[in-house]
């Protein structure tokens, strides 16, 4: 686990040191506004596909993380969604696969939820930090290596 941990923090500086070096909003004053779908899944594919192929890099052999591809009308959807699962793997014997929902309000929020857990907040499609989503992969990983 703490490989991914030290991963998640050299992430978390990238993105610092490229918030330091991005250019001036006023010059994109006059750039046109992207529609919800398009800001929705842009944030889906720069933050929760990015993080979860950093965090399957780092514990394949631990955990199996697999992102679950969806049909290519419901991901253009008005509010367009990802599925993810993490699970033990056992080999032949495989553990019951969680299958997780990460969906978009209209409102920009982004939440995380699956059977039997309450739906949690991890962002917002204005704010590109994947701290909140990273930091919930981690306890979802921990949570199934347990297991």
């Amino acid at each position: 686990m703490s490989k991914f941990k030290e991963a998640l923090e050299r992430g978390k500086q990238a993105h610092r040191r490229q918030e330091d070096h991005a250019p001036d909003d006023e010059a994109d004053e006059d750039a046109p506004v992207p529609d919800f779908g398009t800001q929705a899944t842009a944030w889906l594919n720069d933050v929760v596909v990015a993080s979860l192929e950093a965090a399957k890099a780092e514990v394949a052999s631990e955990v199996t993380i697999n992102i679950v591809t969806m049909p290519r009308g419901e991901f253009e959807a008005l509010t367009p969604s990802l599925r993810f699962q993490i699970y033990k793997d056992r080999g032949l014997e495989q553990e019951a696969e969680r299958t997780f929902t990460v969906s978009t309000q209209v409102s920009g929020e982004v939440s995380v939820s699956a059977p039997g857990m309450v739906a949690e907040e991890v962002g917002n499609i204005g704010d590109k930090s994947d701290e909140r989503f990273r930091n919930l992969v981690v306890r979802l990983i921990e949570d199934a290596a347990k297991a």
